[in-house]
């Protein structure tokens, strides 16, 4: 990515971002940690629980990624204020970054509540749509309350404290597991309710999250200097289109990578229940091993940003980028092993079901083969993120998974009859082409830091 730093700066490059990185990642695997125990639970409770699981968390997070890559101009932002030394003004940041999450929240509430109703008009098969729209009349309660989590979340990783990240998201399994267990199967008094008892359980886990992260806000001594709830600040359109600007194309990035595998999701729901349950379990591993170079590329982007404000220039710009990939094509490799060696004992864990097993653990073959393209896809757009480049990788994405990825799968899938393993082959394309144009938009874009030595959102402006 660029001429290589002096080895022992690099090092230490690679262990700062190693130590931010590890409690991101610990956070990351606990999310998918979650999902992991939603379909576990769902998966022995019934073939028609887990493919319902599988509709319903696909129409809960496709609109969801959009403000959850919007709030993601947070950490830059705050990273870059921080390095130049003007902490006071991340306070009232924060607090116009917490009516963007509120007005987000209210919006997918509202979005979520009609979108049962897209289930048939989807030609999601009919054994699944009754169970699918329980999960997502249940879950949707949760959705304000994870869109103020990810702000609050977002601050600290900002201010290069990520262990928030890791103790509230284990301690939200800690809630899940005993009462999605108890709602879903009727356990310790309360009644059996499937996929919605699974949803309903969802939704307090995010308000706890979300609870005890403000309290710890507000208490903890680490933040008093900032001042985040010392008064109370009316939303200010100035600041907030701001963030909108940086964050919205953000949000729209994600969106569309997250988009490509739900919307695959959805039309393998049109085949039937058991290749969309063999497919959740496929993607649900994936998405766990996608939350380790996930976390290192958000720790990525506060040290690209951290040099972007301290005028460390493109120089340091490109350190921060290369640890990051050093540690990304490391993880990437282990993934890749494990999915490898052990892709039909995985597979055995979430089902009874044998050809749901088989199935699906013949998939996660084709996310191994994937493993390294969307490391370096994942990691080059956390470094241009860092640079507040924003609106270039947005188009990238949208060319990369709907002009490839999402065209090719569904012509093989659908059109040519292979099934799931077509539309994963469409992943696979989709994700490399990322990977080639995100790594390239990366090496121009630090090569102008280096020239202009301003913040990219100045340089990029109309890019």
């Amino acid at each position: 990515m660029s001429p290589s730093p002096a080895p022992a700066r690099f090092r230490g490059e690679v262990r700062t971002t190693a130590v931010l990185a590890a409690p991101l990642v610990a956070g990351h695997l606990s999310t998918g940690l979650i999902g992991f125990v939603d379909n576990v639970i769902a998966g022995r409770h019934g073939t028609n629980t887990l493919a319902a699981v599988a509709v319903g968390t696909a129409l809960f997070w496709l609109p969801m990624m959009v403000p959850m890559g919007t709030l993601m101009a947070l950490p830059p932002s705050v990273s870059q204020l921080d390095g130049a030394g003007r902490r006071a003004e991340i306070g009232p940041l924060f607090r116009q970054a917490l009516w963007l999450s509120a007005a987000l929240g209210i919006v997918l509430f509202a979005l979520l509540t009609l979108s049962a109703h897209a289930l048939a008009p989807m030609g999601i098969a009919p054994e699944v749509r009754p169970a699918a729209a329980e999960f997502l009349h249940g879950i949707r309660w949760g959705i304000p309350a994870l869109t103020l989590y990810f702000c609050m979340r977002y601050l600290c990783d900002g201010l290069h404290w990520t262990l928030p990240t890791m103790a509230f998201g284990f301690g939200g399994l800690l809630v899940l597991l005993p009462l999605g267990y108890a709602l879903t199967f009727g356990a310790f008094g309360f009644a059996e309710r499937g996929a919605g008892g699974l949803g309903l359980a969802s939704a307090v886990m995010m308000w706890a999250q979300a609870l005890g992260f403000m309290a710890y806000l507000a208490t903890a001594r680490r933040f008093d200097a900032l001042q985040l709830f010392s008064r109370f600040d009316p939303p200010r359109w100035r600041e907030i289109s701001t963030l909108l600007r940086t964050g919205l194309p953000i949000g729209v990035t994600v969106a569309m990578e997250g988009g490509l595998f739900i919307v695959t999701a959805l039309l393998i729901g049109r085949i039937g229940e058991l290749e969309v349950a063999a497919h959740q379990i496929a993607i649900n591993v994936a998405s766990l091993c996608f939350m380790v170079p996930f976390g290192v590329a958000e720790a990525t982007t506060v040290r690209v940003g951290h040099a972007v404000g301290s005028g460390r220039g493109g120089h340091g710009v490109r350190q921060a980028a290369l640890a990051g990939l050093a540690l990304v094509l490391m993880t990437q490799a282990v993934s890749a092993v494990v999915l490898l060696a052990g892709h039909d004992a995985i597979a055995a864990i979430y089902t009874r079901d044998l050809a749901v097993a088989s199935l699906g653990g013949s998939l996660l073959l084709f996310a191994a083969a994937f493993q390294f393209p969307d490391g370096v896809q994942v990691l080059s757009a956390g470094a241009l993120r860092g640079l507040k480049d924003t609106r270039v990788p947005m188009l990238i994405a949208a060319f990369a998974y709907w002009g490839v990825g999402m065209p090719l799968g569904a012509g093989l899938g659908l059109g040519l009859g292979w099934g799931p393993r077509g539309m994963w082959l469409g992943l696979i394309a989709g994700l490399l082409v990322a990977a080639i144009l995100m790594a390239r938009r990366f090496l121009r874009s630090s090569r102008r830091e280096a020239l202009v030595g301003v913040p990219q959102a100045t340089v990029t402006k109309g890019a």
